[in-house]
């Protein structure tokens, strides 16, 4: 009876040992979890914030970190509850953890480029406020009142800090940094040695905005000629993942050789470095500077 309880007591003793050591275990993971997930919150939130009010976006980071960690979480537990493959399940959860920054590369790229768009009008609505006699401060606040975004929201912070008491030359240096496209430098620079030096201020602005407009005409033919062969080279890209993501679909078991097999791997390897080489070639021939 003695050598039962005494059984007895250890396994007691065993059982709360396991128990207390799964217990800090798994407090020690939830601990480690928690600390990653904060930090990633915080730098997530700081960046978006800083990247969304750069672009004139002002929505609640907080928001937004919520809506991609569901995001992270629940489309690749969807997408492994339909094809049941690790790999591509990894796949998807890596998309969405990089995909905020590729938002903010999308937008801000957009940006631009309609930035890029409207600058000829803004230098001619400038042109003809300063041809009736105002000053440049006046023509570029009625250019900012008249302008859609983002011009008028790019000009009207350059136009805040002039009243700040920042320089027409400091301001436009600040608005290249702001705004790294050629065009704008350039134009900027025109206006910049013109004031500098005394010279017609009209007729730069106007030999600008003509310029500007040139240059705008002969981008439209160029992307005109080369969309087809962009167009092409996405569509061959993105036909293998289709197909792909198709025949999983349809023969799971056959298509489970390409992930869980040496081989397998091996061709799969082969096949998207043959897609990015493609796609690299194909983006690098459609794509001509100006």
């Amino acid at each position: 009876m003695e050598i039962f309880n005494e059984i007895s007591l250890s396994i007691y003793v065993i059982a709360a040992c396991i128990f207390t050591a799964v217990f800090l275990l798994v407090k020690s993971i939830g601990s480690a979890v928690a600390s990653s997930l904060g930090l990633y919150q915080s730098q997530f939130t700081e960046s978006a914030e800083v990247e969304l009010s750069d672009l004139f976006i002002f929505s609640d980071p907080k928001r937004l970190f919520v809506l991609n960690v569901l995001a992270f979480f629940v489309v690749p537990s969807l997408v492994h509850l339909l094809w049941q493959i690790w790999v591509v399940t990894g796949g998807v959860a890596i998309v969405f953890l990089l995909l905020p920054p590729s938002i903010y590369k999308s937008l801000r790229k957009g940006r631009l480029k309609k930035f890029e768009a409207q600058l000829p009008d803004a230098y001619m609505m400038i042109s003809s406020s300063l041809q009736a006699g105002a000053s440049f401060n006046l023509a570029l606040a009625d250019m900012v009142e008249r302008a859609p975004s983002p011009l008028a929201q790019e000009f009207g912070l350059l136009l805040k800090k002039i009243k700040l008491g920042v320089s027409l030359e400091d301001g436009l240096l600040e608005m290249e940094e702001r705004l790294p496209i050629d065009s704008f430098i350039m134009a900027s620079s025109a206006i910049r040695i013109s004031k500098e030096v005394g010279g017609n201020l009209v007729t730069t602005i106007e030999s600008m905005a003509d310029t500007l407009r040139r240059k705008k005409t002969m981008e439209g033919k160029i992307e005109s000629l080369t969309a087809q062969g962009k167009v092409q080279g996405k569509f061959m890209a993105g036909l293998p993942i289709v197909l792909g993501l198709i025949l999983s679909t349809l023969e799971p078991e056959a298509m489970k050789q390409l992930v869980t097999t040496s081989s397998g791997i091996a061709v799969l390897v082969v096949l998207v470095v043959m897609e990015a080489v493609g796609f690299f070639f194909i983006n690098k021939i459609t794509t001509i500077d100006v």
